[in-house]
């Protein structure tokens, strides 16, 4: 059985984000220890089985790998690990001064906002995945991480991928990591031309599709449908969008901005930065992986970052911030 605490009752001080991860964080046993031990994960995970009709839960704690690995599995997967760990930090007192994403991670971050109800988002990132598997078959997209290389010197290894098809920019993830999307043997060539440019490494990424990237626009027009058929709300915690690295404060702007994502780059590195402007002094990365943590240390070599994928990380950042507090 599992056990709930009761509140703490503390005031945390000083100014701190939740970021959530996007997709390529995914990993079998994933929220496990969330739902043994704390009944509002349960509740979460029970939730989401219910607005996706087949049991995640399942999924997320035993795979297959094969199938969480796909797009349409892979996204509800993640939104749901990561409401269920923010739901169990909200409990215990916390509450962020600023909500951001990376790509899929804004759904998790509008939830966090109050701008979309869980419920919906789960079905909505369900549908996305879908749409976007749809819109570039497995094997057709690809998505390669390149190191070590500024920003012209990958303009123009895109350049000479396309002449195979179609290379865009997909991430600004940090200085120094770019990411391309586009066809595969477009990228692979792009990749092939930015090592010779001077690039340390490019690392083909473990993803289904050519997010992000001009072969995503189908996804987009089908996403936008959907969008107006659910009510999006301003949020009310303040959030931060990837197409802009800026704040969107209403429910109009919102859907634009989620519509515009889908084929736009992710402006990571510009909206940590946006977040450090404006004072946040602690960012805690809530779900699996912790790829957003590195990068966010990358672009601030001053930042304070915490990551909480499981209970072990959840407990000692609540130990760490009620000392703070």
């Amino acid at each position: 059985m599992g056990r709930e605490f009761s509140k703490m009752g503390v005031e945390f001080v000083g100014k701190y984000a939740f970021v959530f991860p996007g997709q390529s964080s995914q990993y079998v046993g994933m929220g496990k220890d969330l739902y043994e031990e704390y009944e509002i994960a349960r509740s979460t995970f029970h939730e989401a089985n219910t607005a996706l009709g087949f049991n995640l839960a399942e999924l997320c704690f035993h795979g297959p790998e094969e199938r969480l690995k796909e797009t349409l599995n892979t996204q509800p997967a993640i939104v749901g690990v990561s409401i269920a760990l923010f739901r169990v930090l909200t409990f215990f007192g916390l509450k962020p001064y600023v909500v951001a994403g990376h790509s899929l991670g804004e759904y998790s971050a509008l939830v966090a906002a109050e701008s979309i109800t869980f419920d919906e988002a789960i079905r909505l990132v369900r549908e996305r995945g879908r749409f976007m598997e749809e819109a570039c078959p497995i094997g057709q997209g690809a998505m390669a991480a390149v190191l070590g290389l500024d920003l012209k010197r990958v303009e123009e290894a895109c350049k000479s991928g396309q002449e195979h098809g179609v290379v865009d920019i997909a991430n600004f993830n940090s200085s120094g990591q770019i990411v391309i999307s586009g066809n595969r043997n477009a990228i692979e060539e792009a990749a092939e031309h930015a090592l010779k440019l001077g690039a340390k490494r490019c690392v083909m990424l473990q993803v289904s599709g050519a997010f992000h990237s001009q072969l995503m626009k189908p996804a987009a027009q089908r996403l936008e449908v959907k969008l107006t058929q659910i009510e999006i709300k301003d949020p009310v915690t303040p959030f931060i969008s990837n197409v802009s690295a800026d704040y969107v404060t209403t429910g109009a702007a919102v859907k634009e901005s989620l519509v515009k994502q889908v084929f736009s780059p992710v402006r990571w590195e510009n909206s940590v930065q946006r977040m450090i402007n404006d004072g946040i002094e602690l960012f805690v990365e809530v779900g699996p992986g912790n790829v957003l943590s590195g990068l966010i240390k990358r672009i601030s070599k001053n930042a304070k970052v915490f990551n909480v994928q499981d209970s072990d990380d959840l407990k000692k950042v609540l130990e760490i911030l009620k000392e703070a507090g």
